[in-house]
């Protein structure tokens, strides 16, 4: 496995590459990330994975400074999962002078869930993943569902602006008790992370509900929120939307999509279930 800090090394690599499947991470890599790369080595020649913490993506308040940095840990794994090549810039490669030019998503898909409680995000999110997919030309990438709004943002930005590359979703990854694996799950403590299941729980028991024939929306959305808030928990959503574009339903053969978002002491968590 190769290790490129530079775009010129990248793209030198990647023409030897054969078909090339490309996951993008912030690094912090755990399971969920490792099965989003042998997924890609089933579908292509080479997988190239970057590491690139994006402060494009990071609100004024969050965490862009102690979020985990461990290059050398997630390089082993990366090379055991066989990874071909990594792409791991520093700031000054990425933005080499200040990023004028943005990516706007369109804003009925941003103005909402994430969007609302993370103003900015996605504008950062699709213009680092625009740059990155110039930078690599994969033939495919792949991102996880646990960030489903993001994977709604980007696979419109790819179709909309005819973006040769395929977008495919990756199912999220849990633990034994149903917690979605994320890079901020450190952040908890062990009774936070005793706790943290509760929101896998409550996406379980809107999903089961809504199978069952319940469709009062409001009232199971608010009796989860009312749960999660009762246990110490600080919920921004629990909604149940349409999973084409996570607004809400208009039909009763929509197909849907729960999503959640909570705070559990410092950190925030995301989690969603399609019904």
């Amino acid at each position: 496995m190769q290790i490129h800090t530079s775009i010129d090394s990248l793209r030198a690599a990647r023409r030897a590459a054969g078909k090339v499947a490309f996951v993008p991470t912030m690094g912090n890599l755990h399971d969920g990330h490792i099965d989003l790369v042998r997924q890609a080595a089933e579908k292509a020649d080479s997988v190239i994975a970057s590491i690139f913490v994006n402060r494009l993506q990071f609100g004024p308040s969050e965490d862009f400074n102690s979020y985990p940095r461990t290059l050398a840990a997630d390089g082993e794994r990366l090379e055991a999962a066989g990874v071909a090549h990594v792409f791991a810039p520093d700031e000054k490669v990425m933005y080499p002078e200040p990023q004028h030019y943005h990516i706007d998503p369109a804003p009925a898909q941003i103005g909402i869930l994430e969007g609302e409680f993370r103003p900015g995000h996605f504008r950062g999110v699709a213009t680092v993943v625009l740059k990155l997919l110039n930078i690599v030309q994969p033939d495919i990438a792949l991102f996880g569902k646990k960030d489903y709004q993001q994977l709604m943002v980007l696979r419109n930005m790819v179709r909309q602006l005819a973006i040769p590359v395929e977008v495919l979703p990756g199912e999220t990854v849990r633990a034994d008790d149903g917690l979605a694996l994320s890079s901020r799950n450190g952040y908890l403590s062990p009774e936070e992370r005793a706790e943290a299941p509760r929101l896998y729980r409550q996406l379980v028991r809107v999903c089961e509900a809504v199978r069952r024939g319940d469709h009062d929306f409001l009232k199971l959305e608010t009796e989860s929120v009312a749960e999660l808030a009762a246990h110490g928990w600080k919920p921004d959503y629990i909604a149940v939307r349409r999973r084409a574009d996570l607004q809400p339903p208009m039909h009763a053969d929509d197909p849907l999509v729960v999503l959640a978002a909570a705070k559990l002491g410092r950190t925030r968590l995301i989690d969603n279930l399609e019904i």
